[in-house]
């Protein structure tokens, strides 16, 4: 009896363990998630170069560091059932508004509305072609959006899978 729940009590501690290594990250929000100081175009020119490398798309975030969905959404691309599918497919693109006073050409040259709020986002292909551009603010409310919501996103937006492993 003793053996059997010696058994018992090993399983349980190895299905906390296996359990606390899968949890998410704690929220806290990044003060330096939007770098004030980056040369937006800049870093969207080397993520163009990276993914037409590595054949993933790209993700442009457009929001800024007093924003709690923009760190809410961040957060969410961090969890553990959603950071795969960010990490596999898209590099992703802090774009800093400031006070919707900074690279409002960006977000209008990629045609990403930031009237109905931030974050807001647009999906770039490999070689920098827009995709996607967020117009009704479906991000706004990141700390509302159920974690499927955006897994359903991210699929949808992610590079087609290589012909030669489709077969």
């Amino acid at each position: 009896m003793h053996r059997y729940l010696a058994a018992v009590i090993l399983c349980v501690m190895a299905a906390l363990a296996c359990a606390a290594q899968q949890a998410d990250p704690p929220f806290h929000p990044n003060p330096r998630l939007y770098n004030p100081f980056a040369d937006a175009k800049a870093e969207i020119s080397e993520a163009i170069k990276q993914a037409h490398q590595d054949h993933k798309r790209i993700l442009l975030v457009f929001g800024g560091n007093w924003c709690l969905d923009c760190h809410v959404l961040d957060y969410r691309f961090h969890q553990n059932a959603i950071r795969p599918l960010v990490e596999d497919n898209f590099h992703v693109v802090h774009v800093d508004i400031e006070q919707y006073d900074k690279n409002l050409d960006v977000a209008e040259r990629y045609g990403t509305s930031l009237k109905r709020g931030v974050p807001a986002v647009a999906v770039l292909s490999s070689e920098g072609k827009l995709l996607f551009a967020q117009k009704q603010g479906e991000f706004e409310n990141a700390r509302d959006l159920d974690p499927a919501a955006i897994v359903a996103f991210l699929n949808k937006w992610k590079p087609p899978a290589p012909a030669s492993a489709s077969r």
